[in-house]
Formats: structure tokens, C-alpha cells, sequence
């Protein structure tokens, strides 16, 4: 059988399911794509990356498709971030465990508070490209073709010439940083028989204190039960699933690695010995599409409604309800559970307004329960501060957080989780919280070559907030049974 014979997915249109192939998307209007001037040696590049290796196996994405399916039911939480735009200098030891640690300690916070378990996808291992809204930028005074993430040129000003072979080395870069992954993982770097640093003392709020003091002490306090009654004594203890995401933005890229490939969760029938094939993205367990990228009629909606991955969708001020729906048909036109996580990016004074009516036209369609419902808190809250440096405040990113808990409360939908820009390191590039960073703080240490991320003190912090909500959501409804 020919692949264009193969079932795929498609988008339903007048004369029914038009056909899919990996390269179909060529045949649409592209944005974001770079125009390399050196087409031979993209060619070399492409070809190349065509014989590598798949970076990840479909086992582990049918795996994270049935964890998100659990999440859009409303029986788990998903926790999902990473660096805006990795280097391919965070691919060493130092940077690797301590995402890993920090996201470990915030779904430990999470699965508290919340009393669900937790899903973690790290914004590791391809994040290499940004959108960016023109190609060129001014840098010392001279206009410089814009920095696009290492994928596709250097940071410096003389590397910004787009360079083909850097899809490689990004290839490289994602299967060595998702390979120490697997090896600290099961080398017992999540094992919780391990100490961990639940250190409180950047925290100034006495009231806040208290309650970050109550969640540690119970957390302690369980680890130790554990180990006095034997009950860590489990391998499930001693390793975590971490998932590894990015944005699908370069097609040829992806495209590449998207192999035709068994479906490991079909069980053949006694009467065939043959699984059916699908197409999955080898480059990540999850891909998102992008707000600059998700015109339907598009390059990118076109390959992404083929792959068998799971699939997250920017939506933000500029997207209409009518899209969001015709996106959901296309990309997922079997409504697949937590096939598609809606990641909703508007700002602290736009959510009210603009997330209620989105929530209405998915949840009052045929898709009603079937998407995950994700808060990204970050893009829509960035603002420039003296000599143009880019940063987030801390109370922005909570407030948005905040008002899309309560607002999907109020639908009758769930949120299922959140997508944070983050770093595992001390560094200066978000306001606030409870170190209290002003403008003056920010030049301490401003690492990120692209936007602000919450540093571990901030993000764990943002941890808490969240699981005290579900806290004191379930203290009430207690109360109210009580007074029933």
C-alpha cells in the first residue's frame, strides 16, 4: 500500500477527507519560513536529518496521549515549561537537572494542592526556534538580520547569516539533552528518597511564608511516613515521565523526522499479525502551533492535522471563536480526547474579556470535554522597561493565572494545566514575587537571549499560588457539604 493510500488524518472539506502527505504542506502559504540562500546545502541537511534516527518513540508519545486524555477528563494536571528559546549551550549537565528538579518539585507542590496527579512536559530538547516579527533587527547601530534561535543562526551579530547545517546540530543538541534525561531519571535524580531544597528564605510575606512553611512541612512529613512504613519502597518512587515539547515552527525540519511508523497501542485482531501505521513527528512527544502560525488555510495547520502526536494550539486576543472551532475540525476531526490542548495567552486585563467566549464555542460544540484547557500566563504580559530590556511582573503573570482559574470555574470547564517559561537557574529577568526584583534588580542577572523566564524562586512560588487555590476550592466545597 502507497502512503497516499494509508488512513490519515485530514480536514473535512466539501468533497470529503483531502488527502495527507508529510510534504502536503508545501502546497499552502508559509510563514515563518526561513529562505535559505545555499539551497544545496539545506538539501545536504535535510537529507541527512532523513536518515537519522527517530529522537523519540511512539510507545512514549501513545503514552503522553493517554496521560492528556486523563487531564482533559479532569483527572490530572499538566505542567509544561521551559526555556523561551533554548541554546544549544543549555545541552550540558549543570542546565539539564535543574529543569528536571525544578519541575519535579513544582508537581510535587501541585499534586498537594491539587490532589491529581501530574503530568510534566519540558520545554526541552528542540525548543531552537522563535517566531519573530521581522527579519531584521538593530544591534550596536548596524541593522542585522534578526536572531531566529540557534536552530537557524547565532546570537552574535556575526552569526546571523541563516546557516542549514545548524539543523543538524540541533538534532544532535535534542537527542544528547534528551538522552542525559533519560539517563538521570533512571539514574534516581526524581527519586524522592532524596533530599530536596525547600529552602523559604527569599520569601518576605509573613502570611505567605506561612502557607509555603505548611506545604513543606506536609510534604516532608508524608516523605518521612513513607520511609518509616516501608512504602517508598517502590519503583515508583524512585523515577518520574518527563516529556519533552517544542514549537512545530520549522517545517523541513520537521518534516524530516516525521516517520510512517507502527501504532504500538493497536492490538492486532487473530486474523491480522499487522498493526496499522501512523505518522508521527519523531522530534518530540508534543508540538504546539504557534500564534503567528495557525491560519487555517496555512502551511503549518496543513502538516500538523496529518502527525499522530498531541497537539497544543496557541490562542490569544487576535484568534476567533469561529477559528478556534474550524482548527478543532481540522486538526482533530475524530475528537480524539486530549488530542488538542488549547494554550491561552491573552494578559492579566484582557483574560476576562476575552477567555469566557472562547471557553463557550468549544465547550457548547461537539468538542465539549474533549480539549485540554491550558493557561500560558507569560506571553501576553511582557513589557519593555528602561533601556528597552524585556521583562514579566510576577503579579501580572499570577493575576492571569488567577482569573482563568476563576473563570473557568464559573463555565463549568477545567483548566488543565499551565505553560511557563522558566529556568532552573538564579537569574534576574521577571518582577516581583516574593524576592521582590525591581527594574534595579534586572541587570544582575539578565540571561535569556530572547523573553523573560520566572527564575526557580519565582516559578516555585507560582507552585504554590496555584495549589493553594485548589486548596481552599476544596476547603469551601467541605464547608459547604457541611452546612448541607
Amino acid at each position: 500500500m502507497s502512503e497516499a493510500q494509508l488512513p490519515l488524518n485530514g480536514a473535512v472539506t466539501g468533497a470529503g477527507v483531502a488527502e495527507w502527505t508529510p510534504d502536503s504542506w508545501r502546497s499552502k502559504p508559509v510563514k515563518q519560513n526561513p529562505e535559505y540562500p545555499d539551497q544545496k546545502a539545506l538539501a545536504k541537511s535535510l537529507s541527512e536529518l532523513k536518515r537519522l534516527p527517530p529522537i523519540v518513540h511512539p510507545r512514549e508519545i501513545v503514552k503522553l496521549k493517554q496521560h492528556l486524555r486523563d487531564v482533559a477528563r479532569g483527572e490530572a494536571f499538566l505542567l509544561q515549561g521551559g526555556d523561551c528559546a533554548e541554546l544549544f549551550d543549555y545541552c550540558e549537565q549543570n542546565a539539564i537537572e535543574s529543569k528536571i528538579k525544578l519541575l519535579l518539585q513544582m508537581s510535587l507542590v501541585l499534586i498537594w494542592g491539587a490532589d491529581k496527579r501530574v503530568v510534566r512536559i519540558g520545554r526541552m530538547a528542540g525548543q531552537y526556534a522563535k517566531p519573530r516579527s521581522s527579519p531584521m533587527e538593530t544591534v550596536d547601530g548596524k541593522l542585522v538580520p534578526s536572531f531566529r534561535g540557534d536552530i537557524l543562526n547565532g546570537f552574535h551579530a556575526d552569526e546571523r547569516d541563516l546557516d542549514p547545517g545548524r539543523l543538524v546540530r540541533a538534532y544532535h543538541h535534542s537527542s544528547a539533552t534528551l538522552n542525559y534525561i533519560r539517563a538521570a531519571i533512571s539514574s534516581g535524580i526524581a527519586d524522592l528518597h532524596r533530599p530536596l531544597d525547600w529552602g523559604l528564605g527569599h520569601v518576605r510575606d509573613p502570611a505567605l511564608k506561612a502557607k509555603y512553611s505548611e506545604a513543606v512541612n506536609f510534604l516532608t512529613e508524608m516523605l518521612r511516613f513513607m520511609h518509616t512504613v516501608g512504602a517508598d519502597k517502590t519503583e515508583k518512587l524512585d523515577t518520574v515521565d518527563l516529556f519533552t515539547s517544542h514549537e512545530g515552527l520549522l517545517l523541513e525540519y520537521e518534516q524530516s523526522l516525521t516517520r510512517l511508523l507502527d501504532n504500538p497501542s493497536h492490538t492486532p485482531s487473530p486474523a491480522s499479525t499487522t498493526k496499522p501505521k501512523e505518522y508521527y513527528n519523531t522530534s518530540a512527544h508534543f508540538l504546539w502551533i504557534g500564534d503567528r502560525t495557525r491560519q487555517i488555510d496555512h502551511a503549518h495547520v496543513e502538516f500538523f492535522r496529518g502527525i499522530a502526536n498531541p497537539i497544543g494550539i496557541k490562542v490569544g486576543p487576535t484568534t476567533p471563536s469561529a477559528d478556534l472551532l474550524a482548527l478543532l475540525r481540522t486538526l482533530n476531526p475524530s475528537r480524539e480526547e486530549g488530542k488538542i490542548t488549547l494554550i491561552t495567552r491573552y494578559g492579566a486585563a484582557k483574560v476576562a474579556s476575552l477567555l469566557p467566549g472562547h471557553i463557550r464555542a468549544v465547550e457548547d460544540s461537539e468538542y465539549a470535554r474533549c480539549v485540554v484547557w491550558q493557561c500560558d500566563p507569560m506571553h501576553g504580559n511582557t513589557q519593555s522597561v528602561g533601556g528597552g530590556i524585556k521583562t514579566r511582573a510576577f503579579s501580572d503573570i499570577f493575576s492571569e493565572l488567577q482569573q482563568t482559574l476563576r473563570i473557568h470555574k464559573d463555565q463549568g470547564s477545567y483548566l488543565g494545566g499551565v505553560h511557563l517559561e522558566l529556568t532552573g537557574d538564579a537569574v534576574t529577568e521577571c518582577l516581583g514575587g516574593s524576592e521582590n526584583l525591581d527594574e534595579d534588580d534586572l541587570s544582575t542577572n539578565y540571561t535569556s537571549f530572547c523573553d523573560p523566564r520566572l527564575n526557580e524562586k519565582q516559578a516555585l512560588e507560582l507552585a504554590f499560588l496555584i495549589a493553594d487555590h485548589y486548596r481552599c476550592e476544596r476547603n469551601e466545597a467541605k464547608t459547604a457539604l457541611v452546612a448541607a
